[in-house]
């Protein structure tokens, strides 16, 4: 119930977010061939009335979020805060605009940590935050090739990126993720919180999925909504399944090789 009740907080907060955003640019979102069918941008909500609601949605989430403990609490109040400077200040500035979007998903991970009262794992901030970044670079990417000319009048912090950079930046941090993730399997600590060294058979799945997804944006011009692709891409969803799979059987039926306790040490 805790973690249903952090999951509905933060969808809220995410809402507030994606309302603050949508009034903010409202005049861009206009000129946008997707975003402008958005109710805000199409007139269908007023700005005043999204406004209003954004507020209301946001202070009933913070207020809620105590519920769930001051630590939960916290984590909320920094995620909404992040949030509203991105939309009023840091999109603005390049490098900060993606990381900021990055360290919101982290944010998100601690906060359903602490919901619970679990200890989190180091290996899941630093996936969390790479993976969130090689989304959000995907992402720019998109609209500055969709866009082309007009992609500045949309948002004006593309002028400071080009495809190049952005390929630049998406293959660094698309080869530190996964070499992330594969310290993570083969981790002392991970080998002995789930008693198995297997979880390392689970990187085929890991690579698959990243250059899926990086053939998607490159080859197929996709990456502009990551949820849009996760949903209807048939190999990338298949590649999930079977990673998901594979966690389940490795974890809780496949015996494993504990590693000895002096290697731990």
């Amino acid at each position: 119930m805790r973690s249903l009740l952090g999951f509905a907080l933060f969808c809220g907060l995410s809402g507030t977010v994606y309302l603050v955003n949508d009034v903010c640019d409202y005049e861009r979102d206009r000129l946008h061939p997707r975003k402008r069918l958005r109710p805000v941008a199409s007139g269908a909500l007023s700005r005043r009335a999204a406004a209003v609601a954004a507020a209301l949605i946001g202070a009933s989430c913070l207020g809620a979020a105590l519920l769930l403990g001051p630590p939960f609490a916290l984590c909320a109040a920094l995620y909404l805060a992040l949030n509203l400077v991105y939309s009023f200040k840091l999109k603005e500035v390049v490098i900060l605009d993606v990381l900021s979007i990055s360290l919101g998903f982290v944010l998100r991970a601690v906060a359903g940590a602490v919901a619970i009262a679990v200890q989190f794992s180091d290996w899941l901030l630093v996936c969390t935050i790479l993976l969130a970044l090689f989304l959000a670079l995907a992402k720019r990417r998109h609209e500055i090739v969709s866009l082309s000319d007009s992609a500045t009048g949309h948002r004006k912090i593309l002028a400071e990126y080009s495809p190049y950079l952005l390929d630049q930046m998406i293959s660094v941090v698309t080869a530190s993720c996964l070499i992330a993730y594969i310290f993570y399997t083969l981790s002392p600590d991970t080998v002995r919180k789930y008693e198995t060294d297997r979880l390392s058979w689970t990187i085929p799945f890991v690579l698959y999925g990243i250059f899926r997804y990086l053939y998607l944006v490159h080859q197929k011009e996709q990456g502009g909504s990551p949820t849009d692709i996760l949903l209807t891409d048939r190999p990338l969803l298949l590649a999930v399944f079977l990673w998901a799979a594979a966690i389940v059987v490795i974890v809780y039926t496949a015996p494993g090789i504990p590693m000895p306790m002096g290697r731990l040490r």
